[in-house]
């Protein structure tokens, strides 16, 4: 069995290229026996119009899921139901180490674009909440 996160977008590309900047993730290579995604695209018959339609970065270890942008063409209207929390620290280290590692974690998502939104400093737990590009709550850990 195997999973896949899809993301609708506004611009599956750019929100892409965010996402595999923050998970370590490259963009999906292009089916075998083709050297580039434009060669795959031209071979399906996709017209070069409706290519920004959808983008897919990948785990270059191939342990993490898939990630899928879809573009669609309403914005984000309310909080996630579901949201990614991205551990940038160990969870056995002190929580002094841990804040520190995510405090360096959030000023390099801010960089790439993200906005911070929180901390939560808890009993059970400690992270920021962030919004990627596109209004897409995470946390980072």
């Amino acid at each position: 069995m195997s999973m896949q996160i899809t993301f609708d977008a506004n611009d599956p590309r750019a929100l892409g290229a965010f996402w595999a900047e923050i998970l370590g993730y490259k963009e999906q290579p292009p089916p075998e026996g083709f050297d580039s995604w434009d060669t795959f695209l031209d071979s399906v018959g996709l017209p070069a119009d409706e290519r920004d339609r959808a983008y897919a970065i990948t785990d270059p270890e191939g342990r993490g899921p898939r990630v899928f942008l879809q573009k669609v063409p309403e914005p984000k209207s309310a909080k996630n139901r579901v949201h990614l929390d991205v551990n940038v620290s160990n969870h056995a280290d002190p929580l002094d180490d841990r804040k520190a590692a995510v405090a360096t974690a959030v000023e390099r998502a801010r960089a790439l674009g993200a906005t911070r939104l929180r901390e939560v400093d808890e009993v059970i737990g400690y992270c920021v909440v962030m919004a990627d590009p596109e209004g897409n709550e995470f946390c980072l850990q």
